[in-house]
């Protein structure tokens, strides 16, 4: 299936079409194209590839190979269960969507807000193993619960964020 949008010229009646990039297929334990994009690059590291937000929504509604997932996991350095459980997988529905090699809109969804988390804390913690250990440890300004549990929702996930930027502003409360 080929994926192309329209991109008006400024002659009036004009119109180009052009392909969509498809996310790179990656294997579990090699680098995914996609999730580097928010870790590395919001970490320090720049990435090859560059994303606008229309390709992002694009790329989301079509699903992230199941690689992605494990490339997060092996950042967040956590064990599969535990991110499965967070994003909302059963272990039966893990292993069916490793199966297919790939995830759902709604589950790829919340893959990239765990990426978006990991490298805000990159950013802000100023390095990985540090923003690691804040995602994965209770916090106080967030009453007590951990991170990484605390985004399980869209609120929740705006909540760390807030708490990450009022840590970069000096603001901690």
């Amino acid at each position: 299936m080929k994926h192309t949008y329209r991109i008006p010229q400024r002659r009036a009646g004009a119109v180009r079409e052009r392909k969509l990039p498809k996310p790179a297929k990656s294997a579990p334990g090699k680098p995914g194209i996609f999730i580097s994009y928010y870790v590395e690059s919001v970490g320090g590291r720049k990435t090859a590839r560059t994303f606008s937000p229309q390709q992002v929504i694009e790329i989301v509604n079509r699903g992230l190979p199941i690689g992605e997932l494990e490339y997060l996991r092996s950042h967040l350095d956590v064990t599969i269960d535990r991110l499965t459980q967070n994003i909302g997988l059963s272990r039966a529905t893990f292993h069916r969507r490793k199966a297919a090699g790939r995830l759902t809109a709604d589950e790829s969804d919340k893959v990239v807000r765990f990426a978006q988390l990991l490298g805000l804390a990159n950013k802000v913690l100023e390095n990985e193993e540090d923003a690691r250990r804040w995602l994965t440890s209770p916090q106080f300004g967030l009453g007590g619960a951990v991170p990484l549990n605390y985004a399980r929702t869209e609120v929740g996930a705006r909540e760390v964020e807030d708490l990450l930027n009022r840590i970069e502003y000096g603001v901690y409360s």
